[in-house]
């Protein structure tokens, strides 16, 4: 297995100095679709339209977005050939949610803010959902003292996701394209601008509940957030509600580590594996060996 490269150095830096400010790119982004999908959505509804969304959706966010961009390309929790990286991560981007390196930028800021012994609410999620959603969505997070975040050369000097982080949102382009030319203008809205907006709000609804009180089995001693499993939804979320286990072992390419925990992007992956596609898939680490970490179940 690869070892966890270490992004974020926060020397000097604080996690609770700054304010949230309107990102204006992304406003316009997320703003656009959601008001296209109100407007447009029932205008252009058909069945055909309505299933193609929901198969779309879901692997998009399956094996882009939980497999792709979540556990391989933030976490290296296993290796492959670029050929199937490449493929993973434009996937990804075709979720809509953000480029390679914003993905980065965005989890690994959050992850470093979460573990502080105190951090801001943006970060802790912890003010109501209505104004979690608006800050995710419509926001950036401006730091008074912000940490420094260094993205490892084999990603940030590849050319092609340095490509896809300039024209992610572009890349929506050639399958609206697609979309049309077998559906119509309902394939165009449904496949694109309604597949976006409940990627993204979806998205960030799952992340606040997983980061606020809920089941857990694990504390990580010393982090202001302690994540949370969110039972029943393992199917719905790629095996992603299953986030204090992904707190407590980030190395590890299994989310769903019990019994019953459903995890459909472990399902991907060690297909993947079986068929000798990927290797060094990560595993957690023995909890007797993590001074950091409490089970609260002993």
């Amino acid at each position: 297995m690869m070892k966890p490269v270490l992004r974020v150095d926060g020397a000097g830096a604080t996690p609770c100095g700054g304010t949230p400010v309107v990102d204006w790119p992304k406003a316009i982004w997320n703003g656009g679709l959601i008001a296209t999908t109100l407007i447009a959505g029932p205008v252009f509804f058909t069945w055909s339209a309505f299933v193609m969304f929901l198969g779309l959706t879901y692997l998009t966010l399956l094996i882009g977005h939980s497999v792709g961009m979540h556990r391989m390309l933030i976490h290296r929790t296993f290796q492959c050939s670029k050929v199937l990286e490449r493929a993973l991560i434009y996937i990804g981007v075709i979720v809509g949610v953000v480029g390679p390196f914003g993905i980065i930028r965005v989890h690994d800021l959050r992850d470093w803010a979460q573990r502080q012994p105190k951090c801001h609410d943006f970060f802790a999620h912890r003010r109501s959902l209505a104004r979690d959603l608006t800050w995710q969505l419509f926001y950036r997070f401006r730091f008074d003292r912000p940490p420094r975040l260094t993205i490892e050369a084999r990603i940030a000097d590849d050319p092609f996701y340095r490509f896809l982080e300039t024209t992610w949102r572009w890349q929506q382009v050639p399958l609206a394209t697609g979309l049309y030319l077998i559906g119509g203008w309902p394939w165009v809205v449904w496949g694109v601008c309604a597949r976006v907006v409940v990627s993204t709000v979806g998205h960030w609804t799952i992340t606040y509940f997983c980061h606020n009180p809920g089941e857990r089995r694990w504390i990580v001693q010393d982090a202001y957030v302690q994540a949370s499993n969110l039972p029943g939804l393992g199917m719905l979320t790629y095996g992603e509600c299953w986030h204090n286990n992904h707190h407590a072992f980030p190395e590890s390419a299994r989310i769903g580590l019990e019994a019953g925990q459903q995890d459909p992007g472990w399902l991907v992956i060690s297909t993947l594996r079986h068929l000798g596609l990927v290797w060094d898939v990560g595993e957690p680490r023995l909890p007797s060996a993590r001074e950091d970490l409490l089970d609260q179940t002993a």
